[in-house]
């Protein structure tokens, strides 16, 4: 960790947290995206405009699309997006730019991954994954298992550890997500991998609050398969690509059941029949959305000369000097994120009976963070444009909301669609 970003203690004032900032090398960042509107402590949700992608977007969109129209799938590269993006994000998560493709969902790509898995697994028919895991990824493992039949089913435990010790001779699969969306809590990522391999088993890892946010090395860690999504840290818009990893020793007999046309050798030469392209193409589907590839694509440009060093030492100092001052002016939350920074990812949460009206409550002040149910407000610190004295001012903010008991207004109760 950079010394000069070490927190052993939260600030004693808003100069000392401004002196954090002037010490941080990734703050010339902050210029790179749009910081017109408050406080945002979301971008473990949706990460905030780089302004670049807002002049690339419309360029694709008023030049490419609108003037060069379909010769824009060769002469602006169109067609190579999914291996142009995946590339600018293998290093991001410590992979081999061949066995990445930004292409289609999360959950569409764990579908794939999951179901190339199992068939490498014969006679073996259990998934094994948290309690706790995303839904959807829980969600996609049980329908994949009632559509294979065969006893195939989802088998759930609470923790990491339990994970582990239940890898057994029916375990084809553990699938874990790295960074868990509520807690924060990080994963031991190569020794799970390592417990599934010494129990025959393979390892899928969803990285969806792990890319962009805390470093991690699946060539290293010998991961099998992993997903993960464009629009938290990676700052690629609301419902940008996700992105997919096949471990170079398994792209030659990991089979995707979902054969569209892109995941063909040859796609243009419109064939009757399927043949699987080399490598991580295979793990392809449908035409690319070009639209949303190109905003993501604009979007990891930033990620180029970063070090993940530099930017996990930020994430550290912003989430500990978070949690020091939550804990000292609002005693009335409780930390449900791991106390350790070693074990927690770029967000901190505090759960509290009335999470959900304290989160509307800041929200209407100008402090973005969001609610995860039952009783978890969430709070995520994007190295690249949060800052110290953000973190300084949105706890004032906090600290008066729950002092005043701002929060408990009838609008605050209200839930919305998306929360």
């Amino acid at each position: 960790m950079n010394e000069h970003l070490r927190t052993p203690t939260a600030p004693a004032s808003r100069a000392e947290a401004e002196a954090l900032d002037a010490a941080d090398p990734l703050r010339g960042l902050r210029a790179a995206f749009d910081m017109s509107d408050g406080i945002y402590l979301d971008g473990n949700s949706l990460g905030r405009l780089p302004l670049a992608v807002r002049d690339r977007v419309r360029a694709c969109v008023e030049e490419e699309w609108g003037r060069e129209l379909i010769a824009s799938w060769n002469t602006r590269g169109w067609v190579g997006l999914p291996r142009t993006v995946g590339a600018k994000i293998a290093p991001l998560i410590g992979a081999d730019p061949d066995a990445v493709r930004a292409t289609d969902s999360t959950s569409v790509n764990l579908h794939k991954v999951l179901a190339a898995a199992l068939v490498l697994r014969p006679g073996r028919t259990e998934i094994v994954s948290q309690r706790g895991n995303f839904p959807t990824d829980l969600y996609m493992a049980e329908g994949l298992a009632a559509l294979m039949g065969g006893g195939h089913r989802l088998r759930l435990v609470d923790t990491g550890e339990e994970a582990a010790a239940a890898l057994g001779p029916d375990t084809a699969v553990l699938m874990l997500t790295h960074v868990d969306y509520r807690s924060g809590r990080i994963l031991d990522m190569g020794a799970l991998t390592r417990a599934a391999h010494d129990a025959g088993a393979l390892a899928i890892w969803d990285l969806a609050h792990s890319a962009g946010a805390v470093p991690v090395d699946l060539a290293g860690t010998g991961a099998d398969f992993a997903v993960g999504c464009g629009y938290k840290y990676l700052n690629g818009g609301p419902g940008a690509p996700a992105f997919v990893y096949v471990a170079p020793e398994r792209q030659a007999e990991a089979r995707n059941p979902l054969s569209g046309w892109f995941a063909h050798t040859a796609p243009f030469a419109f064939e009757t029949g399927f043949r699987p392209a080399e490598g991580a193409d295979r793990f392809l589907c449908g035409t690319p959305p070009v639209l949303s590839m190109t905003a993501l694509d604009a979007a990891l440009d930033l990620w180029a000369d970063l070090s993940m060093a530099d930017v996990r030492a930020k994430s550290v100092s912003l989430t500990e000097t978070f949690r020091g001052l939550v804990e000292a002016r609002c005693p009335q939350l409780e930390l449900a994120s791991p106390r350790d920074p070693a074990e927690r990812g770029s967000q901190v949460s505090f759960r509290h009976e009335h999470a959900h009206a304290i989160v509307k409550a800041l929200i209407e002040r100008g402090v973005v963070g969001d609610f995860r149910a039952p009783d978890v407000a969430r709070f995520g610190f994007a190295p690249l444009y949060v800052s110290h004295a953000d973190v300084w001012d949105a706890v004032e903010v906090m600290a008066e909301v729950i002092d005043t008991r701002a929060w408990d207004e009838p609008r605050h109760h209200a839930r919305a669609a998306v929360t």
